[in-house]
This record gives structure tokens, sequence and C-alpha cells, in this order.
């Protein structure tokens, strides 16, 4: 079977290879909206979804994976910044709290979908003004929902605890991934 990733995301390639899976890189065009009766946990796998839907017909030996991650707190998404000002803002609202984070994937072949939600909860420590600056300066995290990657500074100096899958909160669950991938027998 010819698995192919539908994400543009560095992380979910790194993620996906390091899992030990060969796959080809595919593009979707598809205008992410929410809708607003859509939960927030929902969200996530139905973007998933969304955007496996806009993808061309699968042929019969191939597999596509896509996903998308959504970062919320007081029931309010917080998606990718659009400036260093929404950036900071973001930061700030996140600074000494608990929020989570859902990454929805979307696997299919010609013939089935599978969809399914990843959560886990992130708590930060308090988060200076300085410390903002210098991560947004350095880090330019604005391909990132919720304005921070994990796997980066902010992420190793100021997360307090976790619960949940770090891949998760990376942008790729990783333990379902594979599980589905061996269900479909891809492996």
């Amino acid at each position: 079977m010819k698995l192919l990733l539908a994400s543009q995301s560095p992380r979910r390639k790194e993620l996906l290879s390091s899992l030990g899976f060969e796959f080809e890189v595919v593009k979707i065009d598809c205008e992410e909206i929410i809708p607003e009766h859509i939960n927030i946990e929902n969200a996530a796998a139905y973007l998933a979804e969304l955007k496996a839907d806009a993808f061309r017909s699968l042929i019969a030996d191939e597999v596509l994976l896509t996903a998308d991650t959504v970062v919320a707190i007081d029931q309010q998404i917080l998606g990718k910044p659009t400036d260093e000002t929404d950036a900071c803002n973001m930061l700030r609202s996140l600074s000494g709290r608990t929020h989570q984070v859902y990454t929805g994937i979307t696997i299919k072949t010609a013939d089935k979908t599978f969809t399914e939600t990843d959560v886990a909860d992130v708590t930060f420590d308090e988060i200076t003004d300085e410390e903002i600056q210098y991560y947004i300066q350095k880090y330019k995290p604005f391909d990132k929902a919720g304005s921070y990657g994990i796997q980066e500074w902010l992420g190793m100096a100021k997360i307090k605890s976790l619960t949940g899958s770090f891949y998760t909160i990376m942008g790729l669950p990783t333990h379902l991934v594979y599980k589905i991938l061996k269900e479909i027998s891809v492996i």
C-alpha cells in the first residue's frame, strides 16, 4: 500500500518517518473553518476529516493520512496566531494554567474512513512577558496552534506537567496512527 501524508508540517513528517513508515507528502487545498455547532472536543477530528474529504478519490492501494491540532482553554480555541500581538496574547492566556490539546486524525482508504481524536492536558508555569518575547522572536511560532511547540524552548522551559501523549501535543498521536495502520495492514 502507498501511504500519503496530507500535511506540510515538518513535525508530522518527522514523527511518521520515525514510526518507520515510507510515505509521499501530498497537498490539500481546503478552507479550514469550524462550524459554530461543533464541540471543541470534536473540532480537530472535524478538520482532519474535512481535509480527507477534500482530497481526490483514492485508488485501491492508497491510504491517506490527514491531521489537525486544536489548542483550547476556557472553552475557546486558540488557532495559529495571525501576528506577534496575537501570539503574545495566546501565550499570556496559557501562562500558569492548564489547557487542552486535541489532535484529530483521519486515515482513509478507497472504501473506509477511520477518524479519531486524542487529547492531552498541558500545564504551563508562569511565563513572563520577557520570556514570551524571547520565544516569539527566536522561534517564530506562527505556524503552530496556540502559538507554541512542545518540542521547542517554551515547552522545555515552561511546561510544568502534561497528561496524555507528548506526540499528540506535537501534532500527531503516533499511537493511534500506528494502531489504525496496523489494523488495515499498512505495516
